[in-house]
């Protein structure tokens, strides 16, 4: 990253895989077809370049290794072509805090990887304790895991000459949950703040709560401008976290079912966006992260299977269009 030039072209990415995280647990539905995921990209993609491709692997006790997927997609490596890059997030679930052998992970990964590395993300929602198990939230020693692995993250992509990103994320933390940031802080100290180089926010305004109806005090833009306002200016300092360093917005999406309709998906999606790209000299927001390309499971009624942009037949919603179009318009603007 140059951090001399601290606003280049915004980027913009998608997590392309069906499988998801739920209140319960990872969920699945159809297969991936590859083919399909090539052609959306291709589509949403345009002429933007970086554009971003995010996936996850995950860490967990060879003995008693993870009931949920070890990495989604499962072949992620073919989509990284064209201009595309990889985000990659190195997800922490050791039943036994095993930071020293999640450090190799990260290591190895690196190596495997580095050619087409835009960005690597240390633990998943490390601050989510009170979340489902498919996240690293409730997993031992998670935090050692974050702030070590940043580090062991940064040495590596150096040794190898690599210029990728290195960071993690976390959800919205008010109340007492904003005590992540000071102790993360406290446990990383200098070293850690040196070699971190974005923060990551999983939001998703109007979807596990909602928002008040349009012009009202807690409509859609003040929700969102108020977490990313709090991230930057409460969150963030509490852990000694300078404005330099850049937000990412690692995923934020909308679901249907049916009370939710396809039209106000692509309405939220295109205001959300809009809002951020505004914002991001103000607040230092240097890339969107779209969660996620397709429904896990069209056919369910919960919309924790619906957050993507098509069906899980690859048939459109509006708001892949209208992400398309976004993408075209503003990756390319540079900040008045």
């Amino acid at each position: 990253m140059n951090r001399s030039d601290p606003f280049p072209p915004f980027v913009f990415g998608i997590y392309p895989g069906g499988g998801a995280g739920s209140d319960e647990g990872e969920i699945k539905g159809p297969p991936d077809d590859p083919a399909q995921i090539e052609a959306a990209l291709h589509r949403l993609q345009g002429s933007a370049q970086p554009f971003i491709v995010r996936a996850y692997e995950r860490y967990s006790d060879a003995d008693a290794p993870s009931e949920w997927s070890p990495r989604t997609p499962a072949q992620y490596e073919q989509f990284i072509h064209s201009g595309r890059l990889l985000d990659l997030v190195v997800m922490f679930q050791s039943a036994r805090g095993d930071v020293a052998g999640y450090l190799e992970f990260v290591r190895a990964l690196i190596r495997q990887h580095s050619a087409y590395l835009y960005s690597i993300q240390i633990t998943e929602e490390a601050n989510f304790t009170d979340g489902p198990s498919a996240i690293d939230g409730p997993w031992p020693n998670v935090r050692d895991a974050l702030v070590q692995g940043v580090m062991a993250a940064k040495e590596e992509l150096r040794q190898r000459g690599c210029a990728a990103q290195v960071g993690f994320n976390s959800t919205p933390t008010f109340g007492s949950a904003a005590e992540f940031w000071t102790d993360i802080g406290a446990r990383g100290g200098a070293p850690f703040l040196q070699a971190l180089d974005y923060v990551g926010l999983d939001f998703f305004p109007d979807v596990f709560r909602p928002v008040a109806p349009d012009g009202e005090s807690g409509d859609l833009t003040s929700a969102t401008l108020s977490v990313l306002e709090t991230l930057r200016n409460v969150w963030l300092p509490a852990a000694g976290i300078p404005a330099s360093l850049p937000i990412h917005v690692t995923e934020h999406g909308w679901a249907t079912d049916p009370t939710r309709t396809p039209e106000r998906q692509n309405k939220v999606i295109e205001r959300v966006i809009r809002l951020i790209h505004d914002a991001r000299q103000r607040l230092n927001i240097a890339r969107y992260t779209l969660f996620g390309l397709r429904d896990t499971d069209s056919s369910k009624p919960n919309f924790f299977y619906q957050f993507g942009l098509l069906r899980d037949d690859y048939s459109p919603k509006p708001a892949f269009q209208t992400y398309a179009k976004l993408i075209a318009e503003l990756s390319n603007q540079q900040p008045a």
